[in-house]
Parts: C-alpha cells; sequence; structure tokens
C-alpha cells in the first residue's frame, strides 16, 4: 500500500500538468513584456540570431495590440521599422499567452506559403516557450501545415487573400493582414480585403484586427483609407535636447523650417530640424532622446507612452481609443543611418531629372512610408509641338547614338517610329513610317523588313546608322503575323511584345513562349512572347515628357514631325478605372488613334530590354560616340552636320518631375504621317 500511496511519475505529472494547463489563467502581460521575456530572432529572417529587444517607437505598438480595448489598429509604415517581428511576436503571445484564434492573410497563396516556411516556422522553432503551446510543431501531421497551425485551446490559419472563399468559414479573435496595399482592392466583388477579415472577428469577446503596409498610390491605397479613417492617428515624437517640447521626425524639404537638412550636397552633414526651436540634432541625439519618447495625436492632446497607457494633454490617464492608427518610417530605425536615407533620396533625384521616378516613388513609399500623388497636369499636342527643334526627320543629330524602332499593327497598315538615344537616355525621334496594306500577307513585311534592316539613316557627325533593334505589338487582330516575323528575324534583334496593365512588376514584365504559328499551325519551337508593364512604362515617358531642358531624359521632337504625331503623343491619361480587381489607376486612351504613342512606348520597353540606363553600359556609350562621333583635332576635318540647333547645357532642377495627363482631344478622321528615312544611296 505504502507504494502504491507513494507512487511517482514524472512523465505522468508533467502529461497531467499540461492537459490541466489549458484551464488555467496565466498572470496578465502586455504583447511587449512576453516579447522581451520570450522572442527570439531566427536565423532564416534576421541579420542577427539573438533574444529580442523591442526598439523604444516599437513598444507602445506592441502594448495596444495586447490592448483588449482596442479593437482596430493600423500600421502604415516604410520598410525597416521591425514590423513582421512584431506581427511574429503578436502571434506567439496571442497562441502562447491568451489562447486566442487567429488568421492571418498574406496578399497572395505563395506570400502565405513563404512567410510560414521563412518566417513562422522558424520562429515556432527557436522561441523556447512555443515548444509548449504546440508540441507537434516538428511533426507533419494535418495539426501543423502550410494553413493551419493548431497550439493548445486555439488554431492559426494562414491563408492568402487573392479569392473571396480564403475569407469564409473562419471564426476567430484576431484577424492579421500584412502588406494590405498589395491586396486586391476587390475581393470577387465581395469587398475589401480588410472588411472580409472584419467580417471574422465580429463574434468574438475580444474582436481584433490589425493591419499593416507600405502604402502606394494616393487615392488607390487601402492602408491610407484606415489610416485616415482611425479614431485617432499617432506618430512618435522626441523631445528636443534644447527646448524640450517634443517633435516627430520629418523629411521636410527645402522651404521648410524643419526635417532634414544636409550642407553643399554632403549626406554626412545631415541633421534634424526642431520645427520649435530650429535646433538642429545628429542622429546620436535622436538616439538617446527616442528613449524619452511617446507616441502623440496631430495636436498632442493625445500621448501614448511604452506601456500603451492613454494621457490627456494634462497627463492624466483616459479610456483608450478603440480604433487607433500608428505612423513610422525610416528614419526612426537604429538600424539605418540617416546619411544613407539621404544618399538614397539623392539617387532617387539625380534618377527623377531623367524623368525617370521608379526610384523616387519607392523612395516616398517603402523609405517614407508615405503614398505617392501623381500629379495630373494638362499636356496637349501644341505643347509637345511648341518644343521641336530644326532637324529634320531622317537625320540623326550629334549626341544620338544608337537607333531603336518601337511598331504598331493596325488593320490596314504597319506604323514604326524610330528613336534615337544617347547618354542618359536622351530621344530623339528620328523618324515616323506608315506601311499600308494588309499585315496578313507578306507582302507589307517584307517592306517593313526592307526598312528595318537597310536603311541608313545619315548622322550628323557624317556617319551612318542602322536601327538597331525593333519591338512589334503583337495585339490586335494580326498576332501570328507579328509571332512569324519576329521568329523568322529574331537574329537581327526583332522582339514581339505585348502590354500587360494593372498589376505589372516591371516594364520588361517576363516572357512566353508562343507555339501556334500565323496559320493556325502548331510549331515545335514557338514564338517567344515579350510582356511589356505598360502603366510603368508610360509613367517613364510621361516624366521624360516634363523634363523642360535637354540632357539625360529629355525628348526632342523635330520641327517637320506632323500634327497629328503631336496629338497621337498626347492621347493618353493615367485615371481612375474601375476593374475586376477594384478601381485602379491607369493609363487611359483620350482619342482612337494613338499609335505614334505607342510605338514610343515600345521603345522604352526596349532600352530597358538592352540595358541602355544601367551604369555598365558607360563604356558602350564610350564606344559608340568614338566610332560615330569622334573628337575632331582637325578644324579642317569637320563633317557637314546635318540642320541642328545644339541643346543649352542642362541643369537638373531640384523640384521632381510631375506625370502629366493630356487634356482630351477630338478624333483626327485621316492624316498621313510622312517620312523621311531613306536606304542609303537610294534616289
Amino acid at each position: 500500500m505504502y507504494d502504491v500511496l507513494h507512487w511517482d511519475s514524472p512523465e505522468l505529472a508533467k502529461a497531467v500538468e499540461r492537459g490541466l494547463g489549458t484551464f488555467g489563467v496565466p498572470e496578465p502581460v502586455s504583447l511587449e513584456q512576453w516579447a522581451r521575456e520570450h522572442f527570439y530572432l531566427s536565423k532564416e529572417s534576421s541579420y542577427v540570431e539573438q533574444q529580442w529587444v523591442p526598439w523604444p517607437f516599437q513598444r507602445a505598438i506592441m502594448a495596444c495590440i495586447s490592448n483588449d480595448d482596442i479593437r482596430s489598429i493600423d500600421f502604415m509604415k516604410s520598410a525597416r521599422v521591425g514590423y513582421t517581428k512584431m506581427l511574429l511576436a503578436a502571434i506567439g503571445y496571442f497562441a502562447e499567452h491568451k489562447r486566442r484564434n487567429q488568421a492571418l492573410w498574406q496578399p497572395t497563396d505563395g506570400d502565405s506559403d513563404e512567410f510560414v516556411k521563412t518566417e513562422l516556422d522558424p520562429m515556432l522553432r527557436d522561441v523556447k516557450v512555443m515548444a509548449r503551446a504546440m508540441p507537434g510543431h516538428v511533426s507533419r501531421n494535418k495539426d501543423n501545415t502550410l494553413a493551419q497551425k493548431k497550439f493548445l485551446g486555439c488554431l492559426l490559419h494562414t491563408r492568402g487573400g487573392t479569392a473571396a472563399r480564403a475569407y469564409r468559414r473562419i471564426s476567430v479573435d484576431v484577424a492579421f493582414l500584412d502588406e494590405l496595399d498589395a491586396f486586391l482592392r476587390d475581393i470577387e466583388k465581395e469587398g475589401s480585403p480588410d472588411v472580409l477579415a472584419g467580417k471574422r472577428v465580429e463574434g468574438a469577446t475580444f474582436p481584433k484586427i490589425v493591419t499593416g503596409s507600405t502604402p502606394k498610390l494616393q487615392g488607390f491605397s487601402l492602408i491610407e483609407d484606415r489610416f485616415n479613417a482611425a479614431d485617432e492617428r499617432f506618430r512618435y515624437a522626441i523631445p528636443c535636447p534644447d527646448c524640450g517640447e517634443h517633435h516627430t521626425l520629418t523629411w521636410g524639404g527645402k522651404d521648410d523650417q524643419h526635417g532634414f537638412k544636409w550642407l553643399n550636397g554632403d549626406p554626412e552633414t545631415v541633421r534634424h530640424a526642431c520645427p520649435h526651436c530650429g535646433s538642429l540634432i545628429d542622429q546620436g541625439q535622436y538616439l538617446a532622446a527616442a528613449e524619452r519618447g511617446r507616441w502623440q495625436n496631430a495636436d498632442g492632446s493625445l500621448t501614448i507612452d511604452f506601456d500603451g497607457v492613454f494621457r490627456n494633454a494634462a497627463g492624466a490617464v483616459v479610456d483608450a481609443v478603440e480604433r487607433i492608427a500608428f505612423h513610422v518610417w525610416t528614419a526612426y530605425s537604429p538600424m539605418v543611418t540617416w546619411a544613407n536615407l539621404v544618399r538614397e533620396f539623392m539617387d532617387a533625384h539625380d534618377k527623377a531629372q531623367t524623368g525617370d521616378i521608379s526610384k523616387l516613388k519607392a523612395f516616398v513609399n517603402t523609405t517614407r512610408g508615405e503614398t505617392w500623388a501623381v500629379e495630373m497636369e494638362k499636356t496637349d499636342a501644341d505643347q509637345l509641338k511648341e518644343r521641336a527643334e530644326p532637324y529634320k526627320l531622317g537625320t540623326v543629330p550629334r549626341g544620338c547614338l544608337r537607333l531603336l524602332a518601337g511598331a504598331d499593327t493596325q488593320g490596314n497598315r504597319v506604323e514604326v517610329a524610330v528613336w534615337g538615344y544617347g547618354r542618359g537616355c536622351e530621344m530623339w525621334l528620328v523618324d515616323y513610317r506608315i506601311f499600308y496594306g494588309n499585315p496578313d500577307e507578306d507582302a507589307i513585311w517584307q517592306e517593313v523588313a526592307e526598312y528595318l534592316f537597310e536603311t541608313e539613316f545619315p548622322h550628323a557627325s557624317g556617319a551612318y546608322l542602322k536601327i538597331h533593334g525593333t519591338a512589334i505589338d503583337s495585339g490586335g487582330h494580326h498576332t501570328h503575323a507579328v509571332y512569324s516575323f519576329a521568329q523568322e528575324h529574331a537574329g537581327k534583334n526583332v522582339f514581339s511584345v505585348h502590354g500587360r496593365s494593372g498589376r505589372e512588376k516591371h516594364i520588361k514584365d517576363g516572357v512566353s513562349r508562343m507555339d501556334i504559328d500565323w496559320r493556325g499551325k502548331v510549331k515545335k519551337r514557338g514564338a517567344i512572347l515579350w510582356w511589356v508593364g505598360t502603366n510603368l512604362a508610360k509613367d517613364l515617358l510621361y516624366g521624360r515628357l516634363q523634363l523642360t531642358k535637354p540632357g539625360p531624359g529629355y525628348v526632342h521632337f523635330p520641327k517637320d514631325a506632323s500634327d497629328e504625331f503631336f496629338k497621337q503623343m498626347a492621347g493618353e491619361a493615367r485615371v481612375e478605372q474601375a476593374t475586376a480587381g477594384g478601381r485602379e489607376s491607369r493609363w487611359t486612351k483620350l482619342r482612337n488613334r494613338q499609335e505614334a504613342w505607342d510605338c514610343t512606348v515600345y521603345t522604352i520597353w526596349l532600352e530597358t530590354h538592352f540595358e541602355l540606363a544601367a551604369k555598365k553600359t558607360a563604356r558602350l556609350w564610350d564606344q559608340l560616340e568614338e566610332e560615330i562621333q569622334p573628337a575632331i583635332t582637325d578644324l579642317f576635318a569637320q563633317p557637314v552636320a546635318a540642320e541642328y540647333a545644339e541643346p543649352a547645357l542642362y541643369a537638373p532642377e531640384e523640384a521632381k518631375p510631375q506625370l502629366a495627363a493630356p487634356a482630351a482631344t477630338g478624333t483626327v478622321r485621316g492624316g498621313k504621317i510622312s517620312l523621311a528615312g531613306t536606304r542609303r544611296g537610294a534616289v
């Protein structure tokens, strides 16, 4: 009997403790406190594998996430502010400490799977306390999959957010949406993803929805919409070392008295100016002051301290706000130097002076954590024509060293625009040709081939240039004819292209193999189709059209280009448009004819394909200059130059270029664009 009464089994004790533990109530702690004790940075997703210590601005955010009185938290952010780590810590906290059902949506199924493999699974492995909440996290079973993690007393659903079914049959306490602006704005016509996710927590005792994202385009940003709709919006403020007044870090501008300032283009001199006293502080002083910072709303009447306690202007504790939003950007991160932020901006600014706003847009979105505003100004055909210069179609001005052609097929013709390129992707319209005939017949393509491959254009130096590459639109009713022509002349840099508008990621947006010829027969080795990110290419082109001084990226037009050509170049605007995924901003036709514009867009794709803007092409431009327009040492040996007005020296402007939308114009019937390019020796 003694042995029975005093029998001891450690294994049984652990099993009983684990089983009864699901009925216990742990001592309340905040997410910030839990993360300090338990959270760990995994080697797969961190620069340094180590115990995690939150940055000052992260502490109040985490405290608010774990506050049951707060139902909605929206985080509009830049990159490099540790949002993913806070999200992972929150998942672990709600699973292990509060035992609440959760759902995490990523923009796509692929994003969700990648997040689970590279972020979530390493966290479950390395945060030791999670082994107690999910004993089977290392095993392969139905409770540990890419779509679901089963913990003791609760579940976590991980899904992509592209389909409406991903939001059905789920009842959870906490809903997370990561990178909200990368989601479709309307999920299969059932609503926005945040609204659908919000329905999944409506019946919870303590419902909570947390969204976070780097913002994108102004007016089309889901995270900005939620940020603006919050009851209160907070930004992190630090006390000025000199005057003691709290202020937020802002980028500022050359005409602003506050924000970042630096001297003589030297990033190492960057300081932040206090808006109250004008005092300048360096990053070291900011990091010291950040330990005494606080989150505050726009007028400072409401603040949140490190422990997530809300206070009014008098410092008295007040109730938490149910729906709040935070904004934070890269300057607050101790992992990024302010000098490097200035270098990023200067690089993006210089690129914008050539008309390429892609880096400037990325800087605003991913570094400043703000939406990109496209300013719609009116630009009509007359404004483009006014900038035309006294050189002739069919001739190549000095500075123009490489010729690219964009072509478009219509029902009774093929139109070709030849653009010349120089250093910095400065562009000259060299020729425009229309070939009449049925594009489904061989005769017209023989004419096109003769023009593209045999025409030699006289250069101002006395040399002659041929077309280096051609991109032909395969859209419309003559797709297979274009495939056949491009495949036959692939060795001469002829490419069949087609626009991909809406969710493209790059101007050069992929490639496909087409295995049907223009007579409908299957081919063993099909033609290659290159996809063009048309919205991005048009953004780049319109950015260049806003440059006012010749130099990198500037677009030159000859005086003898026709009125119809200029009207076609002003034939589109970037406007809001209804799509299957909701309302989006896209380039839209304002007139029926715009072939000149389309042909020019295809040369932008060629420019990207040949990497003419890359730094490594400097040697190419040196070589072309030596071959085509070498430096002249003998004044009596100068070649006879084509009629051309030498442009003024280029001086970059400080203001960023603005995308312009042309004024609406009436449809022009008829009208023929003539050409001037000839084959060398032709009469």
